[in-house]
């Protein structure tokens, strides 16, 4: 397909340019990063059209990994035939096999500008002694280069804007804060480290990283003055570490000062309830700022109008825990956290 067709197939019926766009993109690279990490870089012409403008930050993107034995499912041809906004309802009724598995993944860097575009993503090698694990796990840990799969992703041509905020894929939005807290486990390190190379100088706050070994500990340059601690669990329960660093970097009380709110002396309000088991857990103070909550979650004080500002990712039980202690405990102002449950333990994620 040349060039001007591909990019006539992507546009909507009204002919205006689609927020996301498929890219059939092939495996160029493969890198171990430790004992559980695997880059995996993809490249390809059609990436000259992905991205958003400035860092990609904590930048989502969705990846069709084919079933063993076939080949990828034309997501650009759905997009085509039913426009970008139903293909993935076009995608679901096909036949299992056929469909392959969709899971979320985040952009660990980003270089579309040159004449061989090309993003990396790093892959936690969650998997059993045998090698059995998450249908991405299971491919990512035998990917060559030549291998292929389809890559739904911000289209550079609309996603315009410096937080992606029309194509949805970036939650990290500090607004006037100076000092962050970053926390969040395995699946969380290649947002947190992506984000901290993004921070400028007159940043200040903790970033925490659980992890399962040493081995998995990975160099990251900050421009900030952010201090990063790793959390090897050695065996541990996931996320008691995790946990504990939290608490410790956010005492109650005494912590009024980072706050920036009376509210942190004495505490705040206990926060819904969310059953991990059923639903996602996933609180971000964009998703706080709409319409419909804008009148009970502290209407006063818009979002990012604090000198503090946490983003927490993870498994999602764990998260919970966090967000109980950091809302109720605390008094942090919710609108000041994004809270996000990436994976449940012992469920398979939700596409």
């Amino acid at each position: 397909m040349t060039e001007v067709s591909q990019r006539s197939t992507l546009r909507t019926a009204a002919d205006t340019e689609p927020m996301v766009l498929a890219f059939d993109v092939v495996v160029t690279r493969v890198q171990e990063l430790g004992a559980n990490f695997r880059r995996i870089t993809f490249g390809g012409s059609c990436l000259a059209a992905f991205g958003v403008a400035g860092d990609t930050l904590d930048l989502r993107i969705k990846i069709i990994i084919p079933s063993r034995g076939r080949e990828c499912p034309d997501i650009a041809g759905l997009m085509q035939r039913g426009g970008a906004a139903s293909w993935y309802q076009s995608w679901l009724g096909m036949d299992a096999e056929e469909r392959g598995s969709m899971r979320t993944y985040t952009v660990r860097d980003a270089r579309c500008e040159g004449p061989r575009p090309e993003i990396d993503v790093d892959f936690v090698m969650h998997l059993d002694d045998e090698g059995r694990g998450g249908p991405a796990a299971e491919w990512a840990s035998t990917a060559r280069p030549g291998d292929r799969v389809c890559i739904i992703g911000p289209n550079s041509s609309a996603a315009q804007c410096l937080t992606a905020g029309a194509y949805g894929g970036i939650e990290w939005s500090p607004g006037l804060a100076q000092h962050v807290l970053l926390a969040g486990d395995e699946t969380a390190v290649p947002a947190i480290s992506a984000i901290l190379e993004a921070l400028p100088e007159d940043m200040s706050g903790q970033a925490f990283l659980e992890v399962p070994d040493e081995r998995d500990i990975q160099s990251i340059e900050t421009r900030s003055s952010v201090a990063i601690t790793w959390l090897p669990r050695r065996g541990l329960p996931h996320g008691e570490l995790l946990e504990t660093a939290v608490r410790d970097a956010v005492r109650v009380p005494g912590w009024v000062s980072l706050a920036g709110s009376a509210d942190a002396v004495s505490g705040g309000t206990e926060p819904e309830y969310v059953d991990v088991d059923r639903t996602i857990l996933w609180e971000t103070p964009q998703l706080l700022e709409t319409a419909i909550v804008r009148s009970t979650v502290n209407p006063e004080r818009p979002s990012g109008t604090q000198p503090f500002y946490a983003w927490i990712a993870g498994e999602a039980a764990v998260v919970r825990g966090l967000r109980r202690y950091l809302v109720r405990d605390v008094g942090v102002d919710r609108k000041q956290v994004a809270f996000m449950g990436y994976w449940r333990k012992g469920r398979a994620e939700l596409s």
